[in-house]
């Protein structure tokens, strides 16, 4: 048992946890369960645990930590005053009040969050990602440059989780690359990217340390399930919508009966390009496996899904690295990783 302390979660307002969840349906919990699971998880250890909103006043924080005086903040924010990418911010800002916290850094986040500035680093170090192109807001003609072949896909620059990705984003031609280029413009507000679309399994290696880093087992999404012919591809529908999970027998788990080596080539990898985009704490690397053997990173993950029972959670317990000790690490990693200014 961890010796106990004051820890202070900081979530949306959307997704402050009630006290119990006896009673609620599967779809009741779903938006707040991450934030149930570690902070009930927190109490059973002991820990004495501060939940606190924050929308759009960072000063909230300030107050918090000096009234409560925590031992980490547990960052679950995925988002500040609605726009995804400012959950910088508020890493950068527990930074400048040097208090620590869980999770990935400013400076990982900032570069992770950008698709397209991620993949530049990870070419630069020799990490194979898919062609790409960025297309920004208020460009008038969506032309691909030549060496970009189809078919493609298309996302948001920096949205997460799969928002605005449907089996209409993989594109086959000039004509629906720009529709969709536009759809992404209109209806998220973002620059879109288009991607090589690579056909495939979908692999993830969860990452988690600072200086030293350890590698859970190589993880895959199962899309055979979907109807034959589509696109696979982890659409927002997919990721959210459970009774479709369920229609199409959705399963993620170990990835079985992958190339000779690349067991172990791809954790190395994904080391790599945690390395190279500066993560810290924790993170999920997604790859792509063509047909050929050939791995490309697709996207980094700081602080992804945590949720007792996802993907995340159950690498870690497939090697024996039980719930409360996942967060009690993510925890440990959050007080040693050293925050700018320290000594």
């Amino acid at each position: 048992m961890p010796k106990p302390h004051k820890i202070l979660v900081i979530v949306h307002p959307d997704c402050v946890p009630p006290d119990t969840i006896e009673g609620l349906t599967h779809e009741q919990i779903a938006p707040f369960k991450t934030e149930f699971d570690v902070v009930a998880t927190l109490t059973n250890l002991g820990h004495k645990v501060k939940v606190l909103a924050v929308d759009t006043d960072l000063g909230e924080i300030r107050k918090a930590k000096d009234e409560f005086k925590p031992y980490v903040v547990f960052n679950l924010l995925e988002e500040f005053a609605g726009v995804g990418v400012f959950d910088t911010h508020v890493a950068a800002y527990l930074e400048a009040l040097h208090q620590p916290y869980t999770g990935c850094n400013p400076r990982g986040l900032m570069l992770a969050h950008n698709k397209g500035l991620a993949k530049m680093v990870c070419r630069y170090h020799r990490i194979p990602v898919p062609g790409f192109h960025v297309f920004p807001v208020g460009q008038r003609k969506v032309t691909p440059p030549k060496r970009m072949k189809y078919p493609m896909i298309v996302k948001s620059l920096t949205e997460e989780g799969s928002a605005g990705i449907s089996q209409a984003s993989i594109v086959y031609d000039e004509e629906s690359l720009a529709e969709r280029v536009r759809f992404i413009h209109r209806t998220l507000g973002t620059d879109a990217i288009a991607e090589h679309y690579v056909d495939g399994r979908e692999l993830y290696v969860g990452v988690f340390g600072n200086q030293r880093l350890q590698t859970l087992p190589i993880w895959e999404m199962d899309f055979s399930g979907l109807r034959e012919g589509a696109p696979r591809i982890a659409t927002g529908k997919l990721k959210w919508d459970q009774d479709y999970q369920k229609k199409v027998r959705l399963n993620t788990g170990p990835a079985a009966e992958l190339p000779e080596g690349l067991a172990q080539r791809l954790p190395a990898l994904a080391k790599r390009a945690y390395r190279a985009l500066q993560l810290s704490g924790y993170a999920r690397m997604d790859f792509r496996l063509d047909a050929y053997g050939n791995v490309y990173l697709l996207e980094a993950n700081p602080n992804p899904q945590i949720a007792y029972g996802e993907d995340f959670a159950e690498s870690a317990h497939h090697v024996g690295i039980e719930y409360s000790e996942l967060l009690s690490r993510i925890i440990n990693l959050g007080r040693r990783y050293r925050l700018i200014g320290q000594a």
